[in-house]
């Protein structure tokens, strides 16, 4: 935990503050106040605080890949176990580090017991997910098994995190 994380304490002003931001980033500094019961300043205050301190990463816009698969052909979403062969620390970095510069790699993580590594990587079509797997998988010689599960239908997907305590 970095220096700025182990000074910060979350009340639940902060809570529900990160809480509403996960639900709706665009809102404007006046209506997130309204929805935490807090005055505009003293919003704008804490949410500069948050962001300060890293525990708000970035803003993003979260697409509706159904709604854009028949526009560009982005159909094919997969979940991709991988094993090396070589687990030490440097071998695993260095694998990762290429892993996550990928634009077909959505998520990386790093697990245990089982594979190394999970990924969800995104394939216009099989031809494009044999094309990633040769760039990713087969061409390193570290890489030892590759296990991967396509998506039939996403049944759900959050990227909010449950917050404890937080009211609106």
């Amino acid at each position: 935990m970095d220096q700025v994380s182990e000074q910060l304490s979350l009340d639940t002003i902060d809570l529900a503050l990160l809480d509403q931001l996960q639900l709706d980033a665009s809102l404007s500094n006046q209506d997130l106040a309204q929805r935490v019961h807090v005055s505009p300043p003293t919003c704008l205050r804490r949410v500069k605080r948050l962001r300060e301190a890293g525990l708000i990463e970035r803003q993003i816009a979260i697409l509706s890949a159904d709604r854009l698969a028949p526009l560009l052909g982005h159909g094919l979403q997969a979940v991709v176990e991988i094993t090396l062969e070589r687990q030490g620390q440097e071998e695993q970095e260095a694998f990762e580090a290429r892993i996550v510069s990928d634009e077909a790699v959505q998520q990386c993580y790093r697990v245990s017991p089982g594979p190394d590594f999970i990924l969800i990587v995104h394939a216009q079509d099989m031809p494009g997910y044999l094309a990633l797997a040769q760039r990713l998988f087969t061409s390193d010689a570290n890489v030892r098994n590759v296990k991967a599960f396509f998506s039939i239908r996403r049944a759900k997907f959050e990227p909010r995190l449950p917050l404890g305590g937080a009211r609106a």
